[in-house]
């Protein structure tokens, strides 16, 4: 760090407009040093072009920006900026010659990273054939390899499984430590609390600032806990979480218990509070199309894996799965990358056969009939760029022989192109699309990831209708907050199940050892000298295992309040796919 770190970036009052479309209308920005400043929103929110006119590579159309000189700054951008024809190792050594290193310090500090992030044995590896994590991995690394005073991520952890995020995160951390200001962009409220400060955008404007606390305290209006979805008015302040459903009244008033509000409730609250007023009441979400099959025997799975092994060659993939779906129930399937689900999801779907063990759908092997009766919502959501949203309805219906229709939902994206709709409406068509034949299972991948909170909750929407109506769902997911819908979770790595149960079960009693000091930095540096894995969560740091005794001995004379807090889901995830992949190394030795 250079004597810049001393001063606080940011921006203040920024516009700027692609043509007729405004990205951001008077927006600003703090960026402490030591300090993760995070800007959250969907997609379209404005929260890349506000990074790129932090990092300089994009000037507003009015507004200041305060950074330091651009080799002083360390910019992720959401392509990453690796090139994937050259090695990790390459890569970063091209990125130090850029920025004027010398040879050695470079390549000690690379070695640190690399080893740190679990990338160590990839130096020789091409970069184009790491996983998305790995390579978001890297990216993060080669901006700050040269120590930069401000380091700017747009979305590093978008997409990412939990394993990955963690060692994201670590990096994160460790420049933080050392005197950087860091902004980073997320959709992901649970990762906007751990940082020091929140800027929340929607559509180019400002939605709530501050610390996530003072979010909290500045939301309007009280959140109530109701039964069911409400009518009326009450309709569009409406959203289901967690398997329940609240509603914010503006004025305080209304019948129902008061729920203690976190960000996202407050984030979700800004959005509904600036959307303008209607006195139509808010469509209700999709909804199946009427059945034409008839459901399976109560207690019969729709969907049933038994002790399934798929390998390729010597790699085995899936190895002993048993998993089943029922109707009426949202199975979650979490696991990092490289863990299997892809490959179980094409077993289910028929797209590959198993090696050993069984796949049923409906009581049958997967085929073609059985196809007819799912409905799938793919990472890539499966939609036609250059057909309009009618189109690609009118396209699926033939396919399957179902009556064409345009739910209410998606009518106003009616003759819009799809590649020319944003994100969360891509993905509102993309669910009309796998509910228009009426599905008895729903197979649904990442299917809310870069939607924002408002739209995220609405989606869940959908998926618990369709549950509620009687059709079974599995959906994989990396946004632990969302195995709270989830009936029950199934936990793969190293190809097996590790866990499986409610998020309460998994979790159990176990807890993690809390650490808050005045000085973060400081204890994040001891900590981590004395071996031990620390996570940043706003200034206080969180340190897995239940025993506090070492983490105090670690601390020594520094000031901290050391205490144990309950684990969570995210945490116990980590856990147990490091014991699994702990155990499949002790296998191979």
């Amino acid at each position: 760090m250079t004597g810049v770190q001393a001063t606080t970036f940011g921006a203040s009052e920024l516009f700027a407009a692609y043509g007729k479309t405004v990205a951001l209308s008077a927006v600003s920005l703090v960026a402490p040093p030591s300090q993760v400043t995070a800007v959250v929103g969907g997609d379209g929110a404005g929260k890349t072009t506000l990074l790129r006119c932090l990092a300089g590579t994009l000037a507003p159309g009015a507004g200041t920006v305060r950074r330091p000189a651009k080799e002083r700054i360390g910019y992720l951008p959401a392509s990453t900026g690796i090139y994937p024809d050259l090695t990790v190792s390459e890569n970063l050594d091209f990125r130090a010659t850029g920025y004027r290193m010398s040879r050695a310090a470079a390549r000690d500090r690379a070695a640190q990273f690399l080893e740190q992030a679990g990338l160590a044995g990839a130096a020789g590896r091409l970069a184009g054939q790491l996983s998305g994590g790995m390579r978001q991995k890297l990216g993060v690394i080669a901006a700050l390899l040269h120590s930069p005073d401000l380091l700017v991520l747009d979305e590093p952890t978008t997409g990412v499984d939990p394993v990955s995020r963690s060692g994201l995160w670590w990096l994160i951390a460790r420049a933080a430590a050392e005197g950087c200001a860091v902004v980073l962009a997320t959709t992901y409220l649970d990762e906007a609390e751990r940082c020091s400060s929140v800027l929340a955008l929607d559509a180019g404007h400002v939605l709530a600032t501050g610390t996530a606390d003072e979010i909290v305290a500045a939301m309007p209006g009280t959140l109530r806990a109701v039964q069911g979805r409400p009518d009326g008015a009450e309709a569009a302040r409406a959203w289901r979480r967690g398997g329940q459903w609240r509603v914010w009244e503006p004025d305080g008033s209304g019948d129902g218990a008061v729920i203690k509000p976190d960000l996202q409730d407050a984030v979700t609250v800004a959005a509904l509070a600036r959307q303008p007023e209607s006195p139509a009441p808010r469509p209700a979400p999709l909804a199946p199309a009427p059945r034409r099959h008839a459901r399976p025997p109560a207690g019969v799975p729709l969907a049933e894996v038994a002790r399934a092994t798929k390998r390729f060659g010597e790699f085995t993939a899936v190895r002993d799965v048993d998993l089943s779906v029922r109707p009426g129930e949202i199975v979650g399937l979490l696991g990092a990358n490289g863990a299997g689900k892809t490959t179980l999801i094409r077993m289910l779907l028929g797209l590959t056969g198993t090696s050993d063990g069984s796949v049923a759908l409906f009581g049958q092997p997967p085929s073609r009939q059985t196809r007819r009766r799912l409905g799938y919502v793919p990472q890539g959501l499966g939609l036609y760029d250059d057909l309009t949203t009618a189109e690609n309805l009118e396209f699926t219906a033939a396919a399957f022989g179902s009556p064409p229709g345009l739910p209410e939902d998606v009518r106003p994206y009616r003759d819009d192109l799809i590649g020319a709709l944003p994100l969360g409406a891509q993905r509102r068509v993309a669910f009309a699309q796998a509910l228009s034949h009426a599905p008895d299972l729903l197979i649904l991948d990442e299917p809310t990831s870069g939607v924002d909170p408002l739209g995220r909750a609405r989606l869940w929407e959908t998926i618990a209708q369709a549950a509620d109506a009687g059709a079974g769902v599995l959906v994989t997911t990396h946004y632990m907050e969302e195995a709270a819908e989830c009936s029950r979770l199934v936990i793969m790595a190293d190809g097996a199940v590790v866990a499986a149960g409610t998020a309460a079960a998994i979790i159990g009693n176990r807890q993690v050892t809390l650490v808050e000091a005045a000085d973060w930095a400081d204890a994040f540096g001891r900590l981590e000298q004395a071996g031990l894995p620390v996570a940043l969560a706003g200034r206080a740091l969180r340190v897995p295992g239940g025993d506090p005794a070492p983490v105090r001995a670690a601390l020594g004379d520094l000031p901290a309040t050391v205490r144990q807090v309950p684990s969570t889901l995210e945490e116990r995830f980590f856990a147990l796919v490091q014991q699994a992949n702990s155990a499949a190394k002790r296998a191979l030795a």
